[in-house]
């Protein structure tokens, strides 16, 4: 009656699997939030126009974090935790730039 079955196996193996976990949940890297907290930039991010796909239409926005939040209280909250003021102490160190980064590996 049944048939033998194919194993799908684990997903160790699984390269789809991988890279979707990359992209499903990435986030800006610390150098371009670096760029973006800078004056001239910091007013473009805190006044977006208003996006129906974004959560709170985009009004609500950390940053140092680059997240969105639904409204007002949220983002207070958010901006008093732990979480908040770590990303907020690692983005204001300066990046390292390539060159740095060339000496270092040589």
């Amino acid at each position: 009656m049944g048939g033998i079955y194919k194993r799908k196996g684990n997903s160790a193996k699984n390269k789809q699997h991988h890279r979707m976990l990359k992209t499903k949940s990435y986030k800006r890297a610390n150098d371009q939030i670096h760029d973006d907290i800078k004056p001239e930039n910091i007013q473009k991010w805190q006044n977006q126009p208003v996006d129906e796909t974004l959560p709170g239409l985009g009004q609500y926005y950390c940053v140092s974090c680059a997240r969105y939040f639904v409204n007002e209280e949220s983002i207070k909250k958010h901006q008093i935790s732990k979480q908040h003021k770590k990303q907020d102490k690692r983005v204001k160190e300066k990046p390292y730039t390539h060159m740095e980064a060339e000496l270092a590996g040589k």
